[in-house]
């Protein structure tokens, strides 16, 4: 009876360690070496790219026309916006100016 149980829990645990073996393998694979940008060329890039300091002529009246939007909203359905709750919002760069 001795042989038989063995070879039987021989026969189950078998595929969970060659899948095991597998994954191992796979993910030593995955962390082999690859060239990748190093730090002063990331800074360098990063320096070249200024952040904008003034608004564009398109930025304010995109925020005009969100604002009106938000306001039409809460004056038909009584709904104050709330932090994280703005819809999805469509620019028209033909509308007037405010």
């Amino acid at each position: 009876m001795k042989p038989l149980y063995s070879t039987l829990k021989l026969m189950l645990l078998s595929p969970f360690v060659l899948a095991t073996i597998v994954t191992a393998g796979l993910s030593a694979l995955a962390q082999t070496a690859t060239t990748s940008p190093s730090a002063t060329t990331l800074s360098t890039s990063n320096a070249l790219r200024t952040k904008p300091t003034t608004a564009t002529d398109h930025m304010v009246q995109e925020a005009c026309q969100r604002q009106k939007a938000r306001t039409a909203k809460f004056q038909q359905f009584g709904v104050k916006e709330q932090w994280g709750s703005e819809e999805p919002f469509v620019f028209d760069p033909k509308a007037p100016r405010c």
